[in-house]
């Protein structure tokens, strides 16, 4: 991907951030001129030209690329009204990004993408025991492998409470990856235009509406496990289970390890062995020997609106979650 503004210290940050972060299958390449840029597309295939709108669109035309994309400092217009689709510029770096992996793969003819090497770990996060912070569990799991690998986060839960927390808006959620992944266009650079980052960690944005999940069946979602994790070029994929009866033992298949959050009330131990005793009739004694059950600590004392997330992070149950994955057996 080459990028070029006028203004040229755009150029250089903009790819300092994306190949920092890894967030495109490409290499981003800035440039300080257009004579550059051009002596580069005479000599290198470019992909995608990600290119200032107040270039004139006979120099853009000159220049070889698979795609053009131009950066808007104004209104960005339809495609129909301008010669390129464009972005605006002054966002984050995240949200160019996203835009610009979707109006790539919105072309006529779509590349397949995958990134090979080895298939990531899958770390699933279940437990039939309700208040336990599985979730909770679940995000400090991805921050913390992501400080050490590229991660992403899977939820599916019917109402996660994810965008009140993290904070902003989603535009794109589970829902959408599921609609690309049916028609068979879902890829890694069509993930990088429906994906976002909470600190290291990438997250895909959990359905805005409960009946989405109730169109998806089990097989559905432990393809799409398996694809984040083979594909995409992840190192570790956590998803947080949920606790949807029907995709339940298919998704949990797909995991090398289950951490399975538990209480000690006879109500959720009861629960825990009427788990047990379903996996023990239905034949998944391999998947049972994954569970790992877990008691973590119960983290009070906590601000309401004081950023949850950032205080059990460095709290108890965050000190809890970085010592268990110390001594994982699996890593």
């Amino acid at each position: 991907m080459a990028v070029y503004d006028v203004d040229q210290g755009y150029a250089q940050r903009f790819a300092d951030v994306v190949n920092l972060k890894e967030k495109v299958p490409f290499t981003v390449v800035p440039f300080t001129s257009l004579e550059l840029l051009r002596e580069y597309a005479g000599r290198h295939r470019i992909e995608i030209l990600l290119i200032s709108d107040t270039v004139p669109k006979a120099e853009i035309g000159g220049i070889r690329a698979g795609s053009v994309v131009t950066l808007a400092e104004g209104d960005v217009v339809s495609v129909t009204e301008a010669d390129y689709p464009a972005v605006y510029k002054y966002q984050s770096a995240d949200s160019v990004i996203r835009e610009v992996m979707a109006k790539y793969c919105d072309r006529p003819a779509d590349e397949a993408f995958m990134v090979l090497g080895r298939r990531a770990r899958v770390l699933g996060i279940y437990s039939p025991v309700g208040r336990c912070f599985k979730t909770s569990m679940a995000l400090l799991l991805g921050q913390q492998l992501a400080r050490e690998g590229k991660t992403v986060y899977i939820g599916f839960e019917e109402f996660s409470g994810l965008e009140r927390i993290l904070g902003g808006e989603h535009k794109n959620d589970l829902s959408d990856v599921l609609y690309y992944f049916r028609q068979g266009s879902f890829n890694v650079v069509r993930l990088r235009s429906l994906v976002y980052t909470w600190k290291d960690m990438d997250y895909i944005a959990p359905v805005r509406y409960p009946e989405d999940m109730e169109q998806m069946n089990g097989d559905e979602a432990g393809q799409l496990i398996e694809k984040l994790a083979s594909e995409c070029g992840y190192e570790y994929v956590v998803v947080d289970v949920g606790r949807p009866a029907r995709n339940l033992l298919p998704v949990l298949e797909c995991c090398d390890v289950i951490y399975m959050p538990v209480r000690d009330d006879d109500v959720s131990a009861a629960k825990l062995d009427e788990f047990a005793d379903y996996l023990n009739v239905t034949g998944r004694q391999k998947t049972a020997e994954r569970i790992q059950r877990v008691k973590l600590p119960f983290h009070g004392n906590l601000k309401r609106g004081g950023g949850y997330l950032e205080q059990i992070l460095w709290g108890e149950l965050g000190d809890y979650v970085r010592k268990l994955l110390k001594g994982a057996p699996w890593r």
